[in-house]
């Protein structure tokens, strides 16, 4: 175990607790991680494989949801294998370096995700409210101009991110109470002002997050406005199913986040360990779930998933 350094030397390295002092209960907190992470690769591995090589899914709401799969992926592999080698190998060190890029890809990730929910908002929007412009407000190339912009987005609001942590001197203890790194978890072991890398992360939140929330939420309450103007209930019903796969995605991504942000700023009385699971279940429960969500949502993808796997059985036998 590292101890606290108070030589005025930077740390080259930090050591992950994982989730302190629940150390004893560290095998058993693993399965859940694991069957998490198992589920959540091969669902949105088996649901890009489906959506890039069936053409009849070629659709603007399937390609966005690849880009969401391919996010999910991405989030979830870059922080679940280290919160399990911490659980089972107590192989918490990781370099500043690698600390630094576990920060980039998190936060660029997450902010990348809910920039595409937002674009699956505004594709139910035009498919509700403006039904016969559907396929020419979103053609192919539109979707990959979003796609770009929501990519371009994610990296250039956290690049600065990857700058502000990096030029702070860690001179304190190295020894974080967390399963992965995050920025302001490891700001605040600097030896050095960081109110600079306190109203960037707030300003990036704001900005990002925050106002993807709230345009989703503009957006539903078009949509919605929209859909109980229509002349039958049929009608009605078939519009709102439509929307109930990505409002159940929306909830599994904001909702944990937003209890997590509660906790921390008001409940002082909560144990570490509570904080450090909540922030967790944000890592871990959409990526899991996204792809459970569309599949039984979702009769087209519903069906491929069916067959494709049906062909893999009978290859086998």
């Amino acid at each position: 175990m590292a101890t606290p350094n108070h030589t005025g030397t930077s740390h080259s390295f930090f050591i992950l607790l994982g989730i302190p002092g629940l150390e004893d209960q560290h095998t058993w907190i693993s399965l859940p991680f694991f069957i998490s992470y198992l589920v959540a690769v091969l669902g949105n591995s088996l649901l890009v494989f489906i959506i890039i090589t069936e053409r009849s899914l070629h659709e603007p709401m399937s390609l966005f949801l690849c880009m969401l799969a391919v996010a999910d992926l991405i989030l979830s592999t870059t922080t679940v294998p280290k919160a399990l080698a911490i659980f089972w190998f107590h192989a918490g060190e990781i370099s500043l370096n690698g600390c630094i890029t576990q920060i980039f890809f998190i936060h660029a990730t997450f902010i990348a995700e809910s920039g595409i929910l937002l674009a699956m908002a505004f594709d139910r929007y035009v498919a509700i409210c403006d039904p016969l412009r559907y396929t020419v407000v979103l053609s192919h190339a539109v979707i990959v101009r979003i796609g770009l912009a929501v990519v371009l987005r994610s990296f250039s609001v956290i690049l600065p991110d990857v700058f502000l942590v990096k030029r702070l001197p860690f001179c304190h203890s190295n020894v974080i109470p967390h399963t992965y790194c995050e920025h302001m978890a490891v700001a605040k072991f600097a030896c050095a002002d960081i109110r600079v890398n306190v109203w960037y992360g707030l300003s990036v939140l704001l900005s990002t997050v925050v106002l993807d929330a709230l345009l989703i939420l503009v957006s539903y309450t078009l949509i919605l406005h929209a859909v109980f103007h229509l002349p039958s209930r049929g009608a009605r019903q078939k519009a709102l199913g439509t929307c109930g796969s990505h409002l159940g995605v929306i909830s599994m991504f904001y909702l944990p986040g937003i209890f997590t942000i509660i906790t921390q700023r008001f409940g002082h009385h909560v144990p570490l360990h509570t904080h450090i699971l909540l922030a967790n279940i944000c890592m871990l429960a959409p990526p899991m779930l996204n792809p459970i969500i569309y599949g039984v949502k979702t009769r087209k993808i519903r069906e491929c998933v069916v067959s494709t796997l049906s062909l893999q059985w009978k290859h086998v036998e």
